[in-house]
């Protein structure tokens, strides 16, 4: 499948065979395997006719294993199993979520897909649950590496959270630090609290200790020298750049990024749900030199073999 603009998905939309075909040769490119007896060729082709809410049909493409006798479709262990959305309107989610820097609110998908906002809201996170990266490939700074911690805290505004049963926790502020190779990824973790052994012991296993460290003046980081081969310090009381090379400007920019999307996108996120939203803005930062049809492809990818349910999401 080859995206790179929004036109290139637009005819799924309206042709749900068409996207059935296009994610089967995504996911199976040398021929359909059974995703349930590992892998097993000797399937055949059953579809059928399903009749939507709305009244229209949709043809239903399956395959039957010959081995272990099961029923599967091109949604089978992947995070779009058991939903009843067109595969259409998953690829238009995920080329939204992919390409839009600050985040899709399940509202706005839930208008342009015309589905509830229940399922939108489901589908936002099982997006989400896509774009969890494996654990890093290595750890950031390696080779001397400059890297750049910052803490933040983020949240919805309290006046955005226009639920009637909200309680003093809507406008409750959630820490999160920040550790970016400039020359890398980012990786981004909700923190119990900012004090120093809290930050440090974060820090210590993500960041190889041949990496230089640049960070604001909290006291926090303060002995970061001694795990690590050097510790610049910025003083944004008196500047916010030291020496030319010496500033937190690439962690205040994913900061923004990400508070603009809280706020403006999702208004108001629940403590829980953090860590998906952080998967987020971190997949799209660090695929920040893919194209935005690419990393939607990839997205799709890494859905196949993971599931989120609706009793996992809201528990």
């Amino acid at each position: 499948m080859k995206i790179d603009a929004i036109t290139d998905i637009a005819r799924f939309l309206t042709d749900e065979a068409a996207a059935q075909d296009a994610f089967a040769n995504l996911r199976w490119p040398n021929g359909v395997e059974c995703p349930f007896c590992d892998g097993g060729k000797k399937v055949y082709e059953v579809s059928y006719n399903r009749t939507n809410k709305d009244g229209t049909e949709t043809v239903r493409k399956q395959w039957k294993c010959g081995a272990c006798r099961q029923k599967f479709s091109v949604t089978s262990r992947s995070i779009f199993e058991g939903a009843h959305i067109p595969v259409g309107k998953w690829i238009y989610a995920i080329f939204s979520m992919c390409s839009s820097k600050k985040g899709v609110s399940a509202n706005q998908l839930k208008r342009e897909l015309n589905i509830s906002y229940k399922s939108a809201w489901f589908m936002c996170h099982r997006v989400r649950e896509a774009m969890l990266q494996e654990p890093l490939a290595g750890m950031l700074g390696q080779g001397g590496g400059i890297v750049e911690l910052d803490e933040t805290y983020v949240g919805g505004k309290r006046r955005n959270n226009r639920h009637a049963n909200r309680t003093v926790a809507a406008g409750r502020k959630v820490a999160v630090m920040t550790l970016i190779d400039r020359e890398g990824d980012v990786k981004t973790v909700q923190v119990p609290d900012v004090r120093k052994a809290t930050l440090q012991k974060i820090a210590k296993p993500i960041v190889d200790q041949s990496a230089n460290i640049v960070t604001d003046a909290h006291l926090s980081y303060e002995g970061l020298d001694e795990h690590f081969h050097s510790h610049h310090v910025v003083d944004h009381s008196k500047t916010f750049v030291r020496g030319i090379i010496f500033h937190t400007n690439f962690a205040e920019s994913y900061h923004s990024l990400l508070k603009r999307g809280i706020i403006g996108a999702f208004h108001h996120i629940s403590d829980k749900h953090i860590p998906r939203y952080l998967a987020e803005f971190d997949r799209r930062w660090n695929t920040r030199s893919q194209k935005d049809g690419q990393r939607a492809v990839d997205v799709m990818v890494s859905g196949v073999g993971r599931r989120l349910t609706y009793e996992e999401a809201v528990e």
